[in-house]
């Protein structure tokens, strides 16, 4: 996960955390999360460099829509990128940091 960009992770752990999205449900998403719009032209080629690199796959819902779904490999690059976190946030937790 370390030669993605800040946002292709945020875009991993979306698409980790819901059903199949489309994209405009990622894009939504990480408008609540970013408090400003998301440029289609940004989100776009991003996820397909994720689905280039393996970490998502993407399917057709209909004929104009796609879907997008964690592969494997991406499963684990959120794994090991959650590991990676706790042996830095350890200390954090019980002292109401983090939960």
């Amino acid at each position: 996960m370390n030669e993605l960009t800040g946002f292709q992770r945020d875009l991993l752990y979306v698409v980790a955390g819901l059903d199949r999205p489309h994209g405009l449900a990622i894009k939504r998403e990480l408008e609540t999360y970013y408090g400003n719009d998301i440029n289609q032209g940004r989100l776009y080629p991003n996820l397909d460099t994720l689905v280039g690199r393996g970490l998502v796959e993407k399917g057709e819902k209909d004929r104009r829509t796609n879907y997008y779904e964690l592969t494997d490999a991406g499963l684990e690059e959120i794994a090991s990128r959650r590991i990676w976190e706790n042996e830095y946030l350890e200390h954090l937790v019980g002292v109401g940091y983090v939960p």
